[in-house]
């Protein structure tokens, strides 16, 4: 099975997203779901214009044999969740102080791979544990 590996990324005032490993992938949304959303539709016109389009869908695409994979900037993952983890949480699972955190969220500073990895591992962890709970 192949992935069609998916890179969301945020501006001031949308997201947007396109595909790393195939041309012609693209979407945008005022939210990620809607960017998310706008992307596989045009999937879907893709594959099903396929023979007629300039962007021809790799045989994967067109017999649905692949996965998708998201993957997200620093900016875009916390913007995205600002709603969901309250930054004095997100400082608690990280380590990176609030302001700090504040700054990569509305993009006024990018961290360094070394923050990027500890707020990756600390959601990471997280999610681990989530995953076990039973209720």
């Amino acid at each position: 099975m192949e992935k069609l590996i998916i890179q969301i990324g945020a501006s001031s005032d949308h997201f947007g997203g396109f595909a790393i490993n195939i041309d012609g992938i693209n979407g945008a949304g005022n939210t990620v779901e809607e960017c998310k959303a706008n992307l596989l539709e045009g999937l879907k016109l893709m594959i099903k214009n396929s023979e007629k389009s300039y962007f021809k869908a790799p045989q994967w695409l067109v017999d649905g044999d692949y996965e998708l994979e998201y993957r997200y900037d620093t900016q875009s993952i916390l913007s995205h969740y600002a709603d969901v983890f309250s930054k004095p949480a997100l400082e608690k699972l990280t380590g990176i102080n609030q302001k700090q955190l504040h700054h990569y969220a509305t993009g006024l500073k990018k961290p360094r791979e070394e923050q990027r990895k500890k707020i990756e591992t600390a959601l990471h962890l997280l999610g681990t544990e989530l995953l076990a709970v039973r209720l």
